[in-house]
């Protein structure tokens, strides 16, 4: 296919990376990334610890501010015409930044693995509730199947993917999904007493700003690789505008779904189990289930083009195809729930990095053309260390937000002293 054959970063420069996602491409693809069974069930984390109204009010601006943020990163990206690799390139120096590029490749085949177990755990639960069999065997069956179907789709074209299937069929099937799940549990609240689920108290286990700061861990966790999609934009402002508003829906939403869902559901009922014994919900668990397989998707693609900045000598099918196999293997052999720890870990270093590059390249047409950007390099290391110093001595404030604010703040300092730099030709980083 002609997408296939110019979709590779090793043959993309200025003049001939594919320019085709318009606003309703990134709206489409951005709003399918943000729906998720894992997104729903953290959202079920801000209760009770916080009232309805204030995990809802919590939800909108985390969304709006996260989703803000990934838009931002993805402007930067669509101007320079690079992907994430490109922009860790100029911000911390040629050298340097192959250490994020291979930290970020580490953590989208943990990622990716942790998708496919989330579906297999959820397909294991749609075959026990059709015909009541449950056996050891089945998670593997479900594992493999899935792995099967992310290999077939690595070997296609990401560009296609998005603007024929995602946009024309799957986003208009997720909507469906989440509207039908969203006025049946409405419904139930409705039921139990909508104004007593309206007003309810929380227990005060968690503050506004962090309960932001959780809302926020999902969109800033697609800050590593939005890049890698931003970047076939056909401009910087339709791109961020896209971005954002597709993010921001589909983060609000499910987000608050999962509140809703834990809310009227009984204490410790699982979500999965809650939502398949709503009405139509084995059809709208199913469509979710198969929009999960984007995220998973979206993980090894991005990885793939890591791997291609790496070494370009491997096309970005034939990464892809490495990615989703490393992936499946992972998912098949390794304990998943165990791993969430470190996963969480290595997305902590890319939170204060983007932050880092948001600053540094913002306004600015030029990045770092040596081996190490030492400045920049210290920035995102002391945002690292705020991150995880911040729980510990400011709970209150969560830990993304206080990184961000550091390196945003620190790296636009940097910028202002630096003045214009030295000029980075984006052929060749991309």
């Amino acid at each position: 296919m002609a997408d296939q054959q110019t979709d590779s970063s090793s043959a993309s420069t200025a003049g001939t990376l594919p320019r085709v996602f318009s606003l309703r491409d990134h709206a489409a693809l951005w709003f399918s990334l943000g729906v998720g069974l894992l997104v729903m069930q953290v959202g079920a984390y801000l209760v009770p610890a916080m009232g309805t109204q204030a995990a809802l009010l919590a939800i909108v601006v985390g969304s709006i501010v996260g989703a803000g943020l990934l838009a931002w990163t993805a402007q930067i990206a669509c101007e320079r015409g690079l992907s994430s690799a490109g922009l860790m390139s100029i911000t911390l120096g040629r050298h340097f930044a192959r250490l994020p590029v291979v930290l970020n490749i580490v953590q989208l085949l943990g990622w990716t693995a942790f998708e496919l177990v989330v579906m297999r755990d959820g397909s294991a639960a749609i075959v026990k509730q059709l015909s009541g069999f449950e056996a050891a065997w089945v998670p593997y069956a479900a594992t493999l199947l899935w792995g099967g179907v992310l290999l077939a789709l690595a070997r296609g074209s990401m560009l296609t993917l998005v603007r024929r299937f995602i946009g024309r069929y799957g986003l208009p099937l997720v909507i469906a999904s989440l509207l039908w799940l969203s006025w049946q549990f409405i419904g139930v609240a409705q039921t139990q007493g909508f104004e007593a689920f309206w007003n309810r108290p929380g227990s005060g286990g968690m503050s506004t700003i962090a309960a932001v700061d959780l809302v926020m861990a999902m969109p800033i966790s697609w800050l590593p690789l939005v890049a890698d999609y931003a970047r076939h934009g056909t401009s910087g402002s339709s791109t961020r505008r896209g971005t954002w508003l597709g993010y921001a829906l589909a983060n609000t939403w499910c987000y608050g779904l999962g509140v809703l869902v834990v809310s009227v559901s009984q204490p410790g009922a699982d979500l999965v189990t809650t939502l398949l014994l709503a009405q139509g919900g084995l059809i709208a668990l199913g469509l979710i289930l198969i929009d999960e397989m984007d995220n998973a998707y979206g993980d090894v693609h991005s990885g793939a083009v890591s791997l291609n900045f790496l070494s370009p000598r491997r096309s970005l099918a034939g990464w892809g195809m490495v990615m989703a196999l490393a992936s499946t293997g992972a998912a098949m052999v390794l304990p998943m729930h165990a791993l969430e720890p470190f996963l969480l870990m290595l997305s902590s270093i890319f939170v204060p990095l983007f932050g880092v590059v948001i600053s540094q390249l913002t306004g600015r047409t030029t990045g770092h053309d040596t081996a190490i950007a030492w400045g920049p390099a210290l920035v995102w290391v002391a945002g690292i260390a705020t991150f995880h110093l911040s729980p510990k001595v400011l709970p209150e404030f969560g830990a993304a937000i206080p990184a961000l604010v550091l390196t945003l703040a620190l790296g636009s300092l940097l910028r202002l002293q630096a003045g214009t730099g030295k000029s980075v030709e984006p052929a060749g980083q991309a």
